[in-house]
């Protein structure tokens, strides 16, 4: 995974191990447990993330759905799928981390 964040890049030289074996696992999880395509994987990644209020990884999951063929439109649908079971106030700040994204 490419290093987007400071506190990413912090983590991996304090505990390469544990950071090795957290890869590891994504890998497994993300690549070779489903059917679901990758572009699927990372929108779905996108909402939890946005649901759950993670900015970094909302940043990181938009930037790898992006990577894999979503459009900013679908990224934007997937967002808004937030609204009605997490609230508004959930969304927005979503909501506010691609705006953020998308003006850069």
């Amino acid at each position: 995974m490419k290093d987007i964040h400071d506190a990413l890049k912090q983590f991996k030289r304090e505990f390469p191990e544990v950071y090795k074996a957290h890869e590891a696992l994504g890998k497994k999880v993300h690549e070779e447990s489903g059917p679901l395509p990758e572009k699927t994987r990372w929108l779905i990644k996108a909402a939890v993330s946005g649901a759950s209020s993670h900015r970094l990884a909302l940043e990181t999951h938009i930037t790898k759905a992006r990577e894999a063929g979503a459009t900013d439109a679908e990224i934007m649908h997937t967002l808004l799928l937030l609204m009605q079971t997490t609230g508004f106030p959930t969304f927005m700040e979503a909501y506010s981390v691609f705006e953020n994204m998308r003006a850069k």
